[in-house]
């Protein structure tokens, strides 16, 4: 999901290299033995995240405000990361600053492994953080991480199909199956929505749309809640939309690829989707030697006021418990996450990724795929925050099954409460 969200960033056309800036000399993150005691700052940030000139420009601004302070960015790839930090975390001298992933947070958190910046709220811009990013970021009601940035999928669909068929952009539930009645009708061989069974950050907005959650909170655990009557409802909003797509059912939308695999074979007038998958679509139609035009709109919500609830995929800077460095470390972040750097962030990015900043947010092209996605980002949203969601996702997905048994036939309800069964013995395991 992590390689993924970055390659958004190559979707909008940018390519991104991230170096070490600062010093790789020999100098000790304690003040060690570096030139008149000199110390470094240790930042671990992912293969792909930040612009090299972005976060030049942040560590020059820091060392400025520091003489004799380097910062030193050491880049991680996302294979093993966990392994590694993890490791990290439990040692003398960890990384002071370090990227995680946001539906990651919270397991490190629980295990003592990250700073508590509670009281560090003011400094590092909380009143001013996109809503739907600040829950990765708590847990037990203690912030201990800042978000940084973060991607959701929107709609993505044929012009020339959406024109035949005389369909515009839908601004609600209601809008968009009338609009897919509408496909169907003017080509029958074409799919008026590629929609896999097993969707399932798909399925998670339309439970969060009706105001519930995947999850909640029972006493001291969580429970499973796909039997919930909002959630049951969520899922039949679901198998309707898929009743629109030829899709498999047992499948999602990794297997086979959408964007690479199924797109540019044609006969799909729309697919929900993101950046990185939008680019590598057209790319793929322009090796074929065939052109792409694509529109972009929010997935609908039920009233035309807001648009459709999304997954919020991203990232979170935190600061190690262990870190020699802390006060420097809390400093740097709230440079490198705070209004003026992040306003950067997103122009460098060209808004391929959003913001923790909301008014920091870039100006994308109209009728682009990064407008489609900030229109989306008021109604972003995380999967439950809990260290045992990872244990949720773990193979086999019990939503993803649940969701494949109600395509094929079974009551919503009934294979709901099989699903949260399972969801109840894995979410309380840490």
């Amino acid at each position: 999901m992590k390689r993924k969200l970055i390659a958004a960033i190559g979707a909008a056309g940018m390519m991104v290299s991230i170096a070490a800036c600062g010093t790789d000399g020999d100098t000790g993150k304690d003040g060690g033995k570096g030139s008149g005691g000199d110390k470094t700052l240790t930042v671990w940030v992912m293969d792909g995240s930040a612009p090299d000139a972005w976060m030049a420009e942040v560590n020059k601004a820091f060392e400025a405000k520091h003489p004799g302070v380097k910062v030193k960015v050491e880049k991680q790839v996302w294979n093993g990361i966990q392994e590694k930090i993890t490791t990290s975390l439990s040692e003398d001298t960890p990384p002071d600053v370090l990227e995680l992933g946001n539906t990651q947070t919270a397991g490190y958190a629980d295990t003592g492994g990250l700073a508590d910046l509670t009281g560090d709220k003011a400094a590092l811009g909380y009143d001013g953080w996109n809503k739907g990013m600040v829950a990765s970021n708590e847990l037990d009601g203690k912030l201990y991480s800042a978000p940084w940035y973060a991607a959701n999928r929107v709609v993505v669909y044929d012009k020339a199909a959406f024109k035949n068929a005389g369909v515009t952009p839908p601004k609600t539930r209601a809008e968009w199956i009338e609009g897919l009645k509408k496909l169907k009708a003017a080509d029958a061989k074409t799919q008026p929505i590629y929609l896999p069974g097993q969707s399932w950050y798909v399925l998670a907005g339309f439970v969060w749309d009706e105001g519930s959650d995947l999850a909640v909170k029972d006493g001291d655990e969580w429970k499973g809640n796909l039997s919930s009557p909002e959630a049951v409802s969520a899922m039949n909003f679901y198998k309707e939309l898929a009743s629109y797509s030829t899709a498999p059912k047992d499948k999602d939308e990794a297997t086979p690829q959408q964007s690479t695999d199924i797109i540019p074979k044609g006969g799909v007038a729309s697919w929900i989707g993101l950046g990185w998958e939008a680019g590598g679509a057209i790319d793929a139609m322009k090796k074929a030697g065939e052109t792409a035009d694509f529109g972009y709109f929010p997935i609908p919500g039920k009233t035309a006021d807001k648009p459709g609830s999304v997954f919020f995929g991203g990232s979170n800077l935190a600061i190690a418990e262990r870190s020699p460095n802390k006060d420097l470390a809390k400093e740097w972040l709230a440079l490198a996450a705070g209004k003026e750097f992040m306003t950067k962030y997103a122009a460098a990015t060209e808004g391929a990724l959003l913001p923790n900043n909301d008014a920091a947010q870039f100006k994308p092209a109209a009728g682009s795929f990064a407008e489609a996605m900030a229109l989306s980002s008021v109604s972003g949203k995380i999967t439950p925050v809990t260290p045992g969601w990872a244990n949720v996702e773990t193979a086999p997905n019990p939503i993803k099954d649940y969701m494949t048994k109600v395509l094929k036939g079974q009551d919503a309800k009934a294979a709901a409460e099989e699903a949260d069964k399972v969801i109840n013995e894995r979410v309380n395991q840490q």
